[in-house]
């Protein structure tokens, strides 16, 4: 299989993550390193059937480790969710001489990987790039810790003002379908409680849990409130029904949006995004194909396109449970 790959290509697709440039500048070097071409392909699926590709060096990934969002830019293709789509995205990758594709984003982007694989026979390797933390068989993804670190100072600067108006904010946060960013947030935060996609929310307990800092002479409360959730229960609904709860307080709604995608990555999405990029490489050089490259108890695994899209990441208990007694 060494033999084989002599071209890499390269893509980011879907939401954009801080880390994103950290992983292209890694899967470059590390094929550098190997003396195997690598090809920048822009604007995701999208560019890989339009021919938007370039041929990297090192001057390519130089100086964008810090830089937040993707260089390769990223979009939704509609097209390549059509077998016509991907048999031009084929044709593309035999033109420009590309035998192995390295995709970075969440399970969109991988499941689309994983239709061209199965179709074509191409090795596809899968960097798990999304801030919402849900792929399964990792225990983080490139962006969460960076987006989590985002998700803390805003709510800490809401807290400042919260407390000076005797407030009850409820804060929205991304995650799309799972609650981490919203329970780590909740602990990293102090705040009083949060609504998760994963649990059917109890709100007489969550309004325990306010009255309990009330009590305990508290001047203001924060609420993180997963967007997951907005299926089921309106935000501004919730945040009726708590001013009707706590009359005495000021009860407010933040949105915290696409503040959440931007920013420089934090250290740790640096060092993660870098250690995937090389493991990749090592991966296709195995004559692996098809898996996901993940990070489990700070060891590299490799993790079928198949469970790592199909199977649902479960939220941890314990943490449920220690946001609960914190909250308490």
């Amino acid at each position: 299989m060494r033999n084989k790959i002599q071209c890499v290509g390269i893509l980011t697709s879907g939401g954009d993550a801080p880390g994103m440039n950290a992983a292209i500048r890694a899967v470059t070097r590390a094929c550098i390193f190997h003396g195997i071409k690598v090809k920048a392909i822009y604007r995701g699926y999208k560019g890989l059937i339009t021919g938007e590709i370039k041929e990297f060096k090192t001057e390519n990934v130089s100086n964008i480790i810090q830089r937040g969002g993707t260089i390769l830019k990223t979009s939704r293709c509609d097209e390549f969710k059509t077998e016509e789509g991907r048999a031009k995205a084929y044709e593309t990758l035999q033109k420009e001489g590309i035998n192995a594709l390295v995709v970075i984003g969440g399970d969109g982007s991988i499941t689309g990987a994983y239709n061209l694989a199965r179709e074509f026979d191409i090795p596809c390797i899968a960097l798990p790039g999304t801030i919402d933390n849900d792929l399964y068989g990792t225990d983080t993804t490139i962006g969460y810790d960076t987006a989590l670190n985002t998700i803390m100072e805003c709510v800490d600067k809401i807290r400042d003002t919260a407390s000076s108006h005797e407030r009850l904010f409820i804060v929205e946060v991304m995650g799309r379908d799972a609650g981490f960013l919203a329970l780590n947030g909740t602990i990293a935060t102090g705040a009083e409680a949060c609504v998760l996609p994963e649990i059917d929310p109890e709100f007489e307990r969550i309004n325990q849990f306010i009255a309990n800092g009330l009590r305990r002479t508290k001047s203001s409360s924060i609420v993180l409130f997963a967007e997951g959730r907005e299926k089921d229960y309106n935000i501004m609904e919730v945040a009726e029904g708590m001013r009707q709860r706590f009359p005495e307080l000021d009860v407010r709604v933040s949105i915290l949006g696409y503040l959440q995608r931007g920013g420089s990555p934090t250290a740790n999405d640096r060092i993660l995004a870098s250690r995937l990029g090389v493991a990749a490489i090592d991966a296709l050089l195995e004559g692996q194909r098809n898996v996901m490259i993940g990070l489990r108890n700070n060891e590299i695994v490799y993790i079928p396109f198949t469970k790592a899209i199909k199977d649902d990441k479960p939220i941890d208990k314990e943490t449920v449970r220690a946001q609960e007694i914190l909250a308490s």
